[in-house]
């Protein structure tokens, strides 16, 4: 079986429950709704051999409905076959299904979404932070999110605070030009014109 092989299972049985097919550089990614997630990914595992999940991760369309988007990385190791599934969650309810009891490393897959991102997964046996500590009342990976963080203050726990920026090393420079000039990587001594040079304040 082949890659398009399988989108066109999936489509054909699933009818409307996928929304959308993307086909880039030789990777096939289907659009899921969200109550067709869990349906999906069992038949993928039990019928067409995705018995590795390799990832799940997330993006923040900030701004914009559906806000959030969870993206799913499943390969066949019988078939040496990589499917990308996509569904997504609302600003108001940013919730999607569990697939926890399909493949056990989504435990903690999900609970580093839930930790950084804020989407909450239904029937997740344990949903608790993994990098954060409990009781942290943000998640950094949002995109309304600072930069520099923000204050918060657990007691007999943690506490953090804004942090300055200022000629940080991951911080684009507030100069004229392209990104290719703003990039921290191009900010290395003597390689831009005195004009578009960034100077850190003290």
């Amino acid at each position: 079986m082949k890659l398009p092989d399988v989108a066109e299972a999936l489509t054909s049985r699933f009818g409307a429950g996928v929304t959308g097919r993307v086909e880039f550089r030789g990777e096939t990614t289907l659009l899921l709704q969200p109550e067709a997630l869990r349906p999906v990914c069992e038949f993928c595992r039990d019928e067409l051999g995705f018995n590795f999940l390799l990832d799940i991760s997330s993006i923040d369309n900030f701004e914009h409905e559906p806000r959030y988007e969870v993206v799913y990385e499943l390969y066949s190791l019988g078939n040496g076959l990589h499917l990308r599934l996509k569904t997504t969650a609302t600003e108001d309810e940013p919730e999607v299904p569990t697939v926890c009891d399909f493949w056990p490393t989504a435990n903690w897959h999900e609970r580093e979404v839930w930790d950084m991102m804020g989407i909450r997964f239904a029937r997740h046996p344990d949903l608790r932070r993994i990098i954060m500590w409990d009781g942290y009342p943000y998640h950094p990976l949002r995109k309304d999110f600072p930069l520099e963080g923000k204050f918060s203050d657990v007691p007999d726990v943690a506490f953090t605070e804004p942090a300055p920026l200022a000629g940080g090393p991951f911080v684009t420079a507030p100069v004229k030009g392209t990104t290719e000039v703003r990039e921290p990587r191009a900010r290395r001594a003597g390689d831009l014109p005195p004009e578009q040079a960034f100077i850190a304040e003290p």
